[in-house]
């Protein structure tokens, strides 16, 4: 089992949840989340005054899945999340050891 983490730019988010349904993943989780990488915010003028946004406004997508569906997954977010500009974001994907559903106790591919 493997758990992908995407961070994405907010707006982008119904479109990637679209396109992980089509490539037929049940469950996502889904956090607010704040940032930045190597764009390192940006300045913005206000009534005047000019100051830096540091933390840019992102959403963190966490979803476990099988081995063979990783590929798929991962081309699916990557596809729907992408404008071509800077602050797209950012495919984390790591091994995961045990899933346990804790309602049933099912546990490995069956709790996912």
């Amino acid at each position: 089992m493997k758990k992908i983490e995407a961070i994405i730019k907010p707006f982008k988010l119904d479109e990637v949840k679209e396109a992980l349904q089509e490539v037929g993943l049940q469950g996502i989780t889904v956090t607010e989340a704040k940032g930045f990488g190597r764009q390192k915010g940006h300045t913005e003028l206000y009534r005047g005054a000019e100051y830096v946004v540091d933390f840019l406004p992102k959403v963190k997508v966490e979803v476990v899945l099988s081995d063979d569906l990783v590929e798929r997954a991962v081309d699916a977010i990557r596809t729907a999340a992408q404008t071509g500009r800077i602050g797209d974001g950012k495919i984390f994907i790591s091994t995961v050891e045990e899933a346990i559903r804790i309602r049933t106790g099912e546990t490995g591919a069956e709790a996912i």
